[in-house]
């Protein structure tokens, strides 16, 4: 998703920040992040709250683009891997020595695929299978092992 207007001008800036859908507010980390740059933050706060209303609560990864005329344009990807691997195993975190201590729980390949799905649009790749192997790098590194 891309803010309404793109300004043409070179990028100064690029930023990336997790938020929650709906909640932006000028309190940090936003206002202390636009703030050092010089932007009007109330241009980013306001048009992602309502861009993202309908995702109220959830985190949501946001790319910021600062333009040499203090404009901002910015785009929402979805929720980040190791969420979507936590919600679809219903666990509240990963393990804490992955690589020594698995978690009981196992992602099924048709979980493996829905989550890569969802971060298709994010990738720089259209190859399903080439994001299915980042998804289960993601789980690896979480301690969760994918079945099959």
């Amino acid at each position: 998703m891309n803010s309404s207007n793109q300004p043409k001008t070179k990028v100064t800036a690029r930023l990336k920040m997790r938020l929650k859908g709906g909640q932006a507010s000028a309190a940090p980390p936003v206002g202390s992040t636009l703030g050092q740059y010089k932007v009007n933050m109330m241009d980013f706060i306001n048009p992602f709250n309502e861009a993202t209303k309908d995702r109220q609560g959830q985190d949501l990864t946001v790319h910021i683009f600062i333009h040499e005329d203090n404009a901002l344009s910015w785009r929402i990807v979805s929720q980040p891997t190791d969420e979507l691997i936590r919600q679809a195993l219903k666990v509240d975190k990963g393990s804490g020595k992955p690589h020594l201590e698995k978690l009981e729980q196992k992602l099924s390949q048709n979980q493996l695929t829905e989550i890569a799905q969802a971060k298709l649009n994010d990738s720089n790749t259209d190859n399903l299978e080439s994001v299915k192997k980042m998804v289960a790098g993601t789980a690896r590194s979480m301690g969760v092992e994918i079945e099959g």
